[in-house]
């Protein structure tokens, strides 16, 4: 049995998709006594981080470009940003439907990603006055629809 997860954990490290085969394969077989635990419980770790890393990412530029959009008078790049904004908004929607768990996670980390966003834009659109604070309420039901644009 030693012999068998040694070998296992070769396969980890010089044949990840063979790896993850035989893994499922003994998986699906319940044959725990060969599993590779602690490359498996690595790998569903990083399977969460990576879904929060997608969500902040997506949500950074869904930011950017609803800050744009509703403060950088540049009609001719409305379309193009509001095209960025649904197309953002759809992949977050999919995250959510996937994983409602990290709902809560998106409210947590909005303030952080709108200061960061707001570094970006600020930085391409120098003329441009930003709010240093989110204007609106950052429910991810209205920031998932709202065209706040609109409103202004």
């Amino acid at each position: 049995m030693t012999q068998n997860i040694q070998r296992t954990e070769i396969l980890y490290e010089s044949d990840f998709v063979a790896w993850c085969e035989r893994t499922v394969a003994q998986l699906k077989a319940k044959d725990v006594d060969n599993l590779d635990f602690d490359n498996l419980i690595e790998e569903i770790e990083s399977l969460g981080k990576s879904e929060r890393r997608e969500m902040r990412n997506r949500l950074l530029v869904l930011i950017a470009h609803i800050l744009k959009r509703m403060y950088v008078n540049s009609p001719e790049n409305f379309n193009g940003w509001e095209v960025t904004i649904v197309e953002q908004r759809k992949q977050l929607k999919g995250l959510l439907k996937d994983s409602p768990s990290l709902k809560p996670y998106l409210t947590q980390i909005f303030p952080e990603v709108y200061t960061d966003a707001l570094d970006i834009v600020a930085v391409e659109y120098k003329q441009t006055e930003f709010p240093d604070t989110w204007q609106f309420d950052f429910e991810i039901d209205s920031l998932l629809v709202n065209k706040y644009w609109e409103a202004n």
